[in-house]
This record gives C-alpha cells, sequence and structure tokens, in this order.
C-alpha cells in the first residue's frame, strides 16, 4: 500500500490535498481495500459548507455503506464528476482520478492536526 507523503491523513481514513486556498479529498488506498467493490459515491453538498469532522457522504461497496467525514472545515466546489459513472476509480487510483470532492478552505490551519503519512502508517499498523 502506498501513503503519499504530501498528504494529510485522518483517524477515518480519508486523505487531504492542500493547494492554495483549494483541497482535493479522498479515501486512502488502505480504506478502500477494507470496502472492497466500490460500486456508488453519494456526496450530495455543493456548494454548501461542511464543518470538520461532520459526514459529508456516503461510499457504497459491494457489502457495505461507509460514511465520509470532512477533514477540515471548507465549502464543497466540486464533487468528482467521473464518480457518477466510474465509482470503481476510488479503488483502482484512490490519490489521482478516484479523489471525492474539492473544498474551497474555510481554516487552513486546520490541517496542522491531520496525520502525517508517517503517522497514518502507523495508526492503520502498516
Amino acid at each position: 500500500m502506498s501513503f503519499p507523503n504530501e498528504l494529510k491523513y485522518t483517524r477515518d481514513h480519508e486523505w487531504i490535498r492542500i493547494e492554495g486556498n483549494d483541497a482535493y479529498i479522498g479515501i486512502t488506498e488502505f480504506a478502500q481495500r477494507e470496502l472492497g467493490d466500490i460500486v456508488f459515491i453519494d456526496i450530495t453538498m455543493a456548494g454548501e459548507e461542511v464543518a470538520q469532522e461532520v459526514i459529508f457522504g456516503t461510499v457504497e461497496a459491494v457489502k457495505t455503506v461507509a460514511d465520509l467525514f470532512m477533514p477540515v472545515a471548507g465549502t464543497i466546489n466540486e464533487i468528482n464528476p467521473l464518480l457518477d459513472s466510474q465509482p470503481e476509480l476510488v479503488n483502482t487510483d484512490p490519490y489521482g482520478d478516484g479523489w471525492l470532492v474539492k473544498i474551497l478552505l474555510s481554516d487552513p490551519k486546520q490541517a496542522d492536526g491531520l496525520l502525517s503519512a508517517t503517522d497514518y502508517m502507523a495508526l492503520i499498523g502498516a
């Protein structure tokens, strides 16, 4: 499994890549492996401001559904349009084309409290 060093991670298995005042959010390779084959992504909060650690959607796999938690507060500017027809991208490319949402950060300093790749690997025992 890979956990890119340039990303930050949550204890709930989301990742975040910050680019200026924007950030991309997805789920980790570990999370998608635990879920199995992903068949549907349900995020309906486009344009809404979401507080840190609030549920912003769900990921549906063949045998389970998992909540998605916002790593930092922000406004959801974009939901990955590829996932409507290709939810499996979360399995095949979790850190690339399988991103979930793009947000405008409300407070970039919140990311300082997230896990590094090393800390996240220790959390999951990798």
